[in-house]
């Protein structure tokens, strides 16, 4: 995993599921929204 601000690879965990990048002091979340699934045609 990296940070999505800086792509440092130094992510520890916070509170919450939240992640800091130890290197732009950012804290931010990763949220999961689901899978898109594609259309079959026929």
């Amino acid at each position: 995993m990296h940070c999505p601000y800086c792509a440092d690879e130094d992510l520890r965990p916070e509170d919450d599921g939240a992640w800091l990048c130890t290197s732009c002091r950012r804290v931010f979340t990763v949220t999961f929204i689901g899978l898109r699934i594609p259309e079959v045609k026929r």
